[in-house]
């Protein structure tokens, strides 16, 4: 018996040492999903990445045993750690490298192209053109254009005089760019003199920051503030649930994941009032069945309304069931390309009543 449990335990050894092998010889079937220090637990952008992995391999976020064999994460403490975490990442073996964000973007490429047997896929970027790269983009002005007219269609019917919004994001980019256009499109498209504030962090990782920015915006009367911050954001969730709590009818706006939840303050109560949906483990997905099926190369795989790629919640039940059936009529108008949203603050600025965005670049 003794002799058989040794047997075991060697077996169980090599297995593992297989798995974690840093000799740069690809493992088939593994992936390893890489952060900025946010890491996968920001309940948005990198969640919903880690989510597409869990989806894969068929394991949910409380049952995660080939965690460190089939797949992995690392989050970066600062962007000096990119490189070497992709390094790590090729050493260690895994097939596809799974980058969560814009600013990966040099990265990837310097070391992609070094190593043009290495499977990537980078979320948030088009233009590296590397054969061994896929690179997965959304629509984030379509989703966010549903959850600005959400926002005013809502206010509208709370009876709210003059509403104003606001706008938080996380570090200025043609990214979140798309985010911030988007909603201010889809704010004025309800209410064409809304006043629409606008604040960025310059940080994924400064809830703090975000929550005083909201708080200040709330207590001078903004109705809904939407933030596509990453885990700043969750500062504006935070301030918005003290605020509903003492009885102020005002929203925050989730963004990437449905964070309904994490804006819970009573049974079945959130100061989410609904969430832009951008379904970044979609991308995951796609890119983990093309490196299964042998049919994994570098190209741009966009994410539009049109392919589920982005939408918006409708889980809260404070969100009015009028207002949540014309927002499925105007997520048909873009389809249909009835409505057209523009993606860039260069072509958003030519509408007739557009207002100067002073925070917001296309690059």
């Amino acid at each position: 018996m003794k002799k058989l449990t040794l047997v075991a335990m060697i077996a169980a050894s090599v297995l593992m040492l297989g798995a974690c092998r840093a000799d740069g010889v690809r493992r088939p079937g593994t992936a390893i999903l890489l952060t900025d220090d946010s890491g996968i637990d920001d309940a948005s952008f990198n969640a919903a990445a880690w989510r597409g992995i869990l989806e894969f391999f068929g394991e949910t976020l409380d049952h995660t045993p080939n965690r460190g064999v089939l797949y992995n994460t690392i989050a970066a403490a600062t962007m000096a750690q990119y490189v070497p975490n992709l390094h790590n990442a090729i050493d260690e073996g895994y097939e596809l490298i799974i980058t969560a964000g814009f600013t990966w973007e040099s990265s990837v490429r310097d070391v992609a192209g070094d190593n043009p047997d290495q499977y990537f896929l980078i979320i948030d970027v088009a233009g590296i053109g590397l054969p061994n790269v896929m690179e997965a983009v959304f629509a984030e002005h379509e989703g966010s254009f549903l959850v600005g007219a959400a926002a005013a269609l809502q206010a509208l019917e709370d009876g709210i005089e003059n509403p104003r919004f606001g706008f938080i994001g996380g570090i200025a980019s043609a990214v979140i760019t798309r985010f911030h256009v988007g909603f201010v499109q889809g704010v004025l498209s309800i209410i064409p003199d809304a006043e629409i504030l606008e604040y960025y962090v310059n940080s994924w990782s400064e809830p703090v920051q975000a929550r005083a920015q909201a708080m200040n915006w709330y207590n001078d009367g903004v109705f809904a503030i939407f933030s596509a911050a990453g885990a700043s954001g969750n500062g504006t969730i935070v301030e918005a649930r003290e605020q509903r709590l003492m009885g102020n009818n005002v929203w925050a706006i989730g963004v990437d994941s449905c964070q309904f939840e994490f804006g819970m303050y009573g049974e079945n109560e959130s100061a989410v009032l609904t969430s832009m949906i951008k379904r970044v483990e979609s991308s995951v997905v796609y890119a983990l069945n093309a490196v299964r099926d042998g049919n994994f190369y570098g190209r741009v795989i966009s994410f539009n309304l049109a392919m589920d790629g982005v939408g918006f919640s409708d889980v809260n039940p404070a969100l009015d069931l009028g207002v949540i059936s014309r927002l499925r009529e105007i997520e048909r108008q873009i389809v249909a390309g009835e409505i057209v949203v523009k993606p860039t603050l260069a072509e958003a600025s030519l509408l007739p009543g557009f207002p100067q965005l002073n925070m917001a670049i296309d690059g």
